[in-house]
């Protein structure tokens, strides 16, 4: 391995490893302060979009209603589905009256489906705050009154939760923690806190709160019909009308298991993966190649110079210190390089899809 191509490795590797023991010190934990609710709560709707989710509705509706919250309201979207996803959400909340169940208009052109649901539903809210939520995701108790009360308490216009993943199978064990890694290792959280750069901007749709009047200021999902990552542009658009931004880590009390397999992880990473890439093959190849460079060259150089030992374990390191932050398995970081070759495969089904039609999910292409 040449010296130019070691520096940079351990250039690259230095900067993210600063940054991601930054964000494993700095990055706020959901309900680690207990603060206190607002003296009169705000009435928050809870805006789940649901797509043949009848295996996990039932379970999220109850656990939605058993939150100590004073003052909330339950609607559920059922966009279209073909497996009884509104009576599994209607049989969980045996009769409770803060849940309202919708019938999804149909898809107009140039809306991905999510989108669409999430405006409809932000349209029949009565609340202040605005929480848009994936049918799959977990809430523990006393979940929502956290986030409330960290929402206040930061003065945030916009907070997101990154849900506590998951993970069961290797598909899942190797892929679904990259995104906790993408977030503490690439992105300071100071930076997305305290500047006002919309490029310092990120959110996770799985669990995504805004205040009615920020929904409003920035043109809500209207704004963003059209684009797979809707949650980022969101924040975006957040963050250049001035607006506060903020993210927790779910810290146990908001989990999610996105996906059951690796079929499902393939699918689901590859629709959304061009998409923060820019929409952009080239950016998503380059990004690709300097993932091989930092994380898989050094181990498969290490027979042949010992000087790639440092590099190797640093990235497995990197990964096991994003893994312990957010609550997932940290020897798994020791396979990091198998990761980064299972995003390849990922990346390559994406752009496959770019070129016969667009992503596809649950039925749909995704354009």
């Amino acid at each position: 391995m040449s010296a130019f191509i070691l520096a940079g490795i351990t250039l690259a590797l230095l900067i993210i490893s600063i940054t991601a023991v930054a964000n494993a010190l700095l990055f706020p934990r959901l309900g680690a302060k207990p603060h206190p609710l607002p003296p009169d709560p705000p009435l928050v709707s809870v805006l789940i979009p649901a797509r043949n989710e009848a295996a996990v509705i039932g379970d999220t509706v109850a656990r939605l209603l058993a939150q100590d919250y004073p003052r909330f309201e339950l609607l559920i979207l059922d966009d279209h589905s073909e497996d009884g996803t509104a009576a599994a959400a209607r049989a969980a909340a045996a009769g409770d009256a803060r849940l309202r169940v919708l019938a999804g208009a149909a898809l107009p052109g140039g809306w991905v489906g999510k989108n669409w649901a999430c405006w409809q539903l932000a349209q029949a809210a009565q609340g202040e705050i605005l929480l848009f939520a994936d049918a799959d995701v977990q809430w523990r108790p006393g979940a929502l009154a956290a986030l409330v009360a960290d929402m206040h308490a930061h003065a945030a216009d916009m907070l997101t939760v990154w849900p506590t993943q998951t993970t069961v199978t290797w598909g899942e064990r190797l892929v679904v923690p990259l995104m906790a890694l993408a977030i503490l290792a690439y992105l300071p959280v100071v930076a997305v806190h305290h500047t006002p750069w919309p490029a310092f901007a990120a959110a996770n749709g799985q669990c995504l709160a805004l205040r009615r009047r920020a929904y409003a200021a920035v043109g809500g999902h209207a704004a963003v019909a059209g684009n797979i990552v809707e949650d980022v542009a969101l924040a975006r658009r957040v963050k250049g009308r001035g607006l506060r931004l903020r993210m927790f880590d779910g810290a146990g009390r908001i989990g999610c298991r996105m996906y059951r397999s690796w079929p499902e992880v393939r699918d689901g990473y590859a629709k959304n993966i061009l998409a923060g890439h820019a929409n952009s093959v080239p950016f998503l190849l380059l990004s690709g190649l300097f993932h091989w460079f930092v994380y898989v060259l050094p181990w498969l150089w290490l027979p042949f110079d010992g000087r790639a030992w440092p590099l190797a374990a640093g990235g497995a390191l990197v990964r096991m210190l994003t893994a312990a932050a957010t609550r997932q398995r940290v020897w798994d970081g020791l396979l990091m390089p198998v990761s980064a070759v299972l995003m390849t495969r990922i990346a390559a089904q994406a752009i496959l899809w770019r070129y016969t039609g667009g992503p596809r999910w649950k039925g749909r292409v995704v354009n």
